[in-house]
């Protein structure tokens, strides 16, 4: 037994905690565990700290929600550019900005694994793979090899000197073969430094060089010496023929030395000048109508090329499209009384003006206008008289015939330069008594017939160009008649609802014809496709302020041009149906010519002759 001294009492153990700080250990009074002296500090930073501009929310307002919408607009993309623009001749404001912001860019290398690169590469790979691999079992197979022979050369007894060099010599042969792997073949690739594309490797074609070669200017040496004696006797020779000058102007009179002075002055003058404003004339004229060609190209083009497609959808009718207009400032206040065309050069027209109010007759004017050039006219003649009517010459294009308001006829010639005509008539030659209509100088008693054919002045009278015996005539009572001479009664009356001023046949059919009235329109008629009214009515004036009096059909192209009271004229292009043409069958020739056309004609003249005949 242990004395009761020696004996402790059996106690549990006592869980203590333990803190590391900064200070020293301490106990805790109250839970007996030790706590360092950095406690306080660390529980003050777990403390939240409000800085004193803070704003004290509630929870209502701290639990409400703000929602923001984040677009793919740029906020610091400007707003206010202006460019300025051509067409409209302003600054205008742009719409539509780049919103565009990079924040980040990297240029990378990155090769596809389908193109030639990244396939060259992959297999480039493989290889160096396989090599490596190679390379390890030919050493593994060597170790094996030389663990295996270590024994058979203990085993090999030092009295056999045969078998030992023959066995190096297999040894040395076998690591050396097995020690240099064998390298595949490598393929020549191409040099991605050096590479061209197949479309510069093509064959260029050398330019060509035009280049002008002409003989060259004659050219001759001279030499000479000027000495005294040459300068003297060139000097007397000089006075000699002065003197003989002198002498022949005594022979005449004072008077007559000056008027030939002034006179051989003036010829001189005026022969340099109309030779300076000829050549000058010349290439002006070429200028003017290159600049007119520009200008006016849509409507050339329209001329030459367009052809109104919606005619196959109108049941036979047609329109007229305009072209050019022509008007000039000097001929503004007069009327267009006359207009033809030139028989030889298509493109060129003639323009009579004058005036219809008798009453106030004024001057007359003659001008000649080109479709090449419809901003001014090519030639140009005034007279004191108002021009009624004109024709060209058949045979001689530069002659044009006129006839004036009171009586006369002159003809003008447009190969001189002057603006006056080459021949006029007068009291002596037997000119008009009357206005000259269209240049007959037969009265009534020579007059083979008369027709009673309308009830107010008759404006206009034309025969057909294919029958003889067909003529057309319109007058101010509205009314255009069709005649056979023959017959004294009209075969075909037409009602425009307005005076009419003028008509006009077409020259490609024996039964289009034309007509314009006061109100400012255009009638296209054609009897083989309707013989009871027109198929084109269409205004090409203005119906208050213009009021046509002339129209004309050119004889080669398919327009028309139409004069009016306040000295313009319109150029308008017929459409494909006021212009048909028999249609070609099949196995059959289209048979034209003048007999086709009377032939047409007359089969409608025979209609109309047997329904009179039967009333």
């Amino acid at each position: 037994m242990f004395p009761a001294s020696t004996k402790t009492p059996h106690k549990q153990p006592r869980k203590q905690s333990i803190s590391i700080g900064r200070g020293t250990r301490k106990k805790d009074e109250d839970s007996g565990t030790e706590v360092g002296e950095g406690t306080d500090e660390w529980a003050q930073s777990k403390a939240t700290v409000r800085p004193p501009d803070q704003l004290e929310l509630t929870d209502a307002e701290l639990k409400e929600e703000f929602t923001r919408i984040l677009t793919a607009n740029n906020p610091h993309a400007p707003q206010n550019i202006v460019r300025y623009s051509f067409k409209e001749g302003t600054y205008k404001l742009i719409g539509f900005v780049n919103q565009l912001a990079v924040h980040y860019t990297q240029v990378g290398n990155l090769i596809p694994k389908d193109s030639d690169e990244g396939r060259r590469q992959h297999y480039r790979d493989e290889l160096v793979a396989d090599s490596q691999e190679s390379a390890k079992v030919v050493i593994s197979e060597t170790e094996n090899l030389e663990e295996d022979e270590e024994p058979k050369e203990l085993e090999t007894e030092p009295g056999s000197q045969t078998d030992v060099p023959a066995a190096g010599a297999a040894e040395k042969v076998t690591e050396e073969e097995l020690m240099t792997p064998k390298q595949p073949k490598e393929q020549k690739l191409t040099n991605q430094f050096n590479f061209s594309e197949r479309a510069s490797q093509t064959f260029n074609n050398p330019l060509r060089d035009r280049e002008c070669q002409m003989e060259p200017p004659p050219r001759t040496n001279f030499s000479a010496t000027a000495n005294q004696w040459e300068i003297y006797d060139a000097y007397v020779e000089e006075l000699e023929k002065q003197e003989k000058t002198k002498e022949k102007e005594k022979a005449k009179t004072p008077v007559a030395k000056k008027t030939g002075k002034m006179a051989m002055r003036k010829l001189t003058s005026l022969e340099s000048q109309t030779d300076d404003i000829t050549k000058v004339s010349q290439a002006a004229k070429i200028v003017e109508r290159m600049v007119n060609q520009n200008t006016y190209d849509d409507v050339a083009q329209d001329f030459k090329y367009y052809e109104d497609a919606a005619d196959e959808y109108r049941d036979q009718e047609g329109t007229l499209l305009p072209l050019w207009k022509f008007q000039n400032d000097k001929a503004k206040h007069l009327s267009v009384t006359a207009l033809c065309w030139n028989p030889k050069y298509r493109d060129l027209f003639a323009v009579g003006y004058g005036s219809y109010d008798f009453m106030k007759q004024s001057r007359g004017m003659l001008l000649l206008y080109s479709m090449k050039n419809p901003s001014f006219p090519e030639y140009m003649f005034s007279s004191d008289s108002g021009i009624m009517c004109l024709d060209i010459h058949v045979d001689h294009p530069y002659l044009v015939a006129v006839g004036h308001y009171d009586g006369n006829v002159a003809i003008y010639n447009l190969k001189k330069p002057h603006s006056q005509p080459s021949f006029r008539s007068s009291a002596k030659s037997g000119k008009h008594t009357d206005p000259v209509w269209q240049c007959s100088k037969s009265y009534s008693s020579q007059f083979l017939d008369t027709y009673d054919a309308h009830n107010m002045a008759v404006d206009a009278v034309s025969w057909n160009p294919y029958h003889t015996k067909v003529f057309m005539s319109c007058s101010s009572d509205w009314t255009v008649k069709i005649w056979d001479h023959t017959i004294k009664t009209p075969m075909f009356i037409y009602d425009l609802n307005s005076a009419v001023g003028d008509v006009a046949w077409a020259p490609y059919s024996s039964t289009v014809f034309a007509a314009v009235t006061t109100d400012g329109k255009a009638h296209v008629f054609d009897l083989a496709i309707n013989k009871y009214e027109a198929i084109c009515n269409q205004p090409v004036a203005a119906k208050k302020k213009n009021k046509i009096t002339h129209v004309h059909f050119n004889p080669i192209h398919p327009i028309i041009i139409v004069g009016d009271d306040r000295g313009h004229i319109i150029c308008l292009k017929l459409s494909p149906n006021l212009r048909k043409m028999p249609k070609e069958k099949k196995g059959q020739e289209v048979q034209k010519g003048p007999a086709v056309e009377i032939a047409k004609l007359d089969k409608l003249l025979n209609l109309v002759r047997e329904v009179k005949t039967k009333t």
